[in-house]
């Protein structure tokens, strides 16, 4: 954290330039007031205002997916308040204010996640504006980590991606401001976040200064679930380049490394991860979906994920197979941690899950050079076909049961169903995997 005295800044690699830009702010804020003195705009009194140059509007909540502000000048944060100031250079400040409230996160209808005040001061309140007790030489993004975070797929989706989207192009010269902050998370990413940002970070809320910074930055871009546009982001940046910067993070192989079973001579067969969930669309027949894989001619490693598995550990674990399998779910979001040309096998439950399968899984990791199968079970390979019946429209109208509502999707295919895989069905898919990678 770089704490700056108003003219003093030691900061060796962008101190001197904040003190330059400062300077110049200076000179052409008092070319602005002796133009206006010229042309007779300025404040005549208090209650005649003159010509003062427009505002552009400085929160942006055009997006259906997040709403974000940015401020370049005087920007104060009081964490406390959960407020952001804006002190417009004084040509611009006018009579009017403006103010928004906004949920600083990439979701921006989620519902746990709290606002933050953004206030743009005009000119009788930023002369009373509160003074800053820290000066930071580099920009500040402001962010939640709370929300639907603690399920990695979401971890990723709404934190880390928008995170990395947002502030990535400042080569680690930001600080963080976090709202609603998570201690666990930042434990459990330490190796992102202090790749994004070389200076400590702030929880906000519990925060009692006023940090002054050149530029804030409110609320995380998003693009998509899981996913970037390169079209809309800085450098282009892709899915994949995520990816690479993720594994070079956690010291993986870099881009041209093959496939484990590839690389190393002495691997006599492919190395599969098989994860099963722990409560929702787990694998009842555990065991033996293990042995099948085996038969069919792979090193089996059986994972049951914890929220408290080391990411260092999971990481290199994942790195060292050749495929990674689960049912859809969250546990699948260590497919960042595959190489080029590894195998993602998807099992896909009962009820129309097809479409889900593919934009929360299949489609990213195709993004991101990975081959993506999907297997989709039968009817009765899931424990819905036993509890209700081959008559119920839960199995024999899946789509009815969708238009109903998402609620009711959620509750019998996302939450009530586990699945019973059949060995014998399924072993094609295993073949067809296995030749894939002695292509």
């Amino acid at each position: 954290m770089n704490e700056l005295d108003d003219e003093k800044v030691k900061n060796p690699e962008g101190g001197q330039a904040a003190v330059n830009d400062a300077r110049s702010d200076r000179m052409e804020e008092e070319d602005l007031i002796r133009q206006e003195i010229d042309q007779g705009s300025m404040i005549k009194n208090d209650t005649n205002i003159g010509q003062v140059t427009p505002r552009k509007p400085i929160c942006d909540l055009s997006d259906p997916r997040y709403d974000i502000c940015e401020i370049s000048g005087d920007a104060r944060a009081l964490g406390a308040n959960r407020t952001v100031l804006y002190l417009p250079p004084a040509g611009e400040r006018g009579a009017d204010s403006q103010e928004w409230s906004i949920r600083d996160q990439s979701r921006k209808y989620l519902e746990f996640v709290g606002n933050v005040t953004v206030r743009s001061l005009n000119a009788s309140q930023a002369a009373a504006a509160p003074a800053c007790t820290s000066r930071h030489a580099v920009p500040a993004v402001v962010f939640a980590m709370n929300g639907l975070t603690s399920n990695p797929w979401h971890d990723f989706s709404d934190v880390l991606i928008p995170l990395f989207l947002t502030t990535r192009a400042l080569d680690g010269e930001v600080q963080f401001l976090v709202s609603d902050l998570q201690p666990w998370f930042v434990d459990k990413y330490r190796l992102i976040l202090r790749n994004l940002s070389r200076h400590d970070v702030v929880d906000f809320n519990r925060d009692g200064g006023v940090r002054c910074y050149p530029r804030v930055t409110v609320g995380l871009r998003s693009h998509r679930d899981l996913g970037i546009d390169p079209a809309r982001a800085p450098r282009n940046y892709t899915l994949l380049d995520f990816q690479l910067y993720v594994r070079e993070i956690y010291g993986l192989p870099p881009p041209g490394i093959d496939v484990p079973y590839k690389e190393q001579q002495q691997r006599t067969m492919p190395r599969l991860m098989l994860i099963n969930r722990g409560r929702t669309r787990k694998f009842v027949n555990f065991p033996e979906i293990v042995a099948a894989a085996r038969d069919a001619g792979f090193e089996v490693v059986p994972v049951e994920p914890r929220r408290d598995l080391g990411v260092e550990e999971l990481a290199r674990a994942v790195d060292s197979c050749d495929v990674l399998m689960g049912a859809h779910g969250a546990g699948l979001t260590n497919f960042f941690f595959l190489r080029s040309n590894a195998v993602m096998l998807q099992v896909v439950p009962w009820g129309h899950m097809e479409h889900s399968c593919m934009v929360f899984y299949g489609g990213p990791a195709r993004e991101m050079r990975l081959r993506d199968v999907e297997y989709s079970i039968a009817a009765v390979e899931s424990t819905l076909y036993d509890k209700y019946g081959e008559d119920s429209p839960v199995i024999s109208d899946p789509e009815s049961i969708h238009r109903q509502g998402w609620q009711f999707g959620m509750r019998y295919y996302w939450i009530e169903q586990d699945i019973r895989l059949n060995v014998t069905r399924f072993a094609p898919t295993l073949h067809q995997v296995l030749q894939m990678l002695k292509e």
